[in-house]
């Protein structure tokens, strides 16, 4: 099980193999059901995940009720609520499971020991956080410069996955439309 989570390691850092035994060492499998709470809006987040098998997703609670998706995280990939994760302050989003999910999951304490103990931990945290504000900066673009029909478009040629494998509330939310305008692109 922890062997995909080592080949997904290796292709952000350079890892030697005592490195990536040590690292493994650290994740504990995880097995949820479709619609389980990984996280609540509120709860402080204490762990960090790998994607082994299924999808997550991360999301906020508007003051009107609705959902918002921020993130999608499907296999193999690796994410948690990382403000709350790295404050240790309480959440702003919830992680839910939007299949049912084989994680392996890392706690707050032996995420921050590797990266006090191994060098090239260090380097994979900096890759994620990079790639976490790379994603989020280019989502906040699109939301204030594309068009509904062009942000569809933009999920239709990165992420085709996406539209296969969420619900369309779950898509909606993700590009920020109305299921009902949501519909009317993909009739398109």
């Amino acid at each position: 099980m922890h062997e995909n989570l080592k080949i997904f390691l290796k292709y952000f850092v350079d890892f030697d193999e005592n490195e990536l035994n040590k690292i493994a060492h650290c994740f504990k499998p995880r097995s949820v059901e479709k619609n389980a709470i990984l996280l609540s809006q509120g709860d402080v987040c204490n762990k960090f995940y790998y994607i082994q098998q299924g999808c997550i997703r991360t999301g906020f609670i508007t003051k009107e009720g609705h959902e918002k998706t921020r993130y999608v995280m499907c296999e193999p990939s690796i994410g948690t609520a990382l403000t709350s994760f790295i404050s240790k302050k309480p959440s702003f989003e919830f992680i839910d499971a939007l299949e049912n999910t084989e994680l392996l999951e890392i706690n707050h304490k032996d995420f921050y020991k590797l990266n006090d103990e191994i060098a090239n931990w260090k380097i994979f945290y900096q890759k994620i956080l990079e790639m976490a504000y790379s994603f989020q900066n280019k989502k906040i673009e699109g939301l204030v410069t594309l068009s509904a029909k062009q942000r569809y478009e933009l999920v239709l040629k990165e992420t085709p996955f996406l539209v296969q494998r969420l619900s369309n509330k779950v898509l909606a939310s993700y590009i920020d439309v109305t299921q009902e305008t949501l519909s009317r692109l993909k009739s398109r």
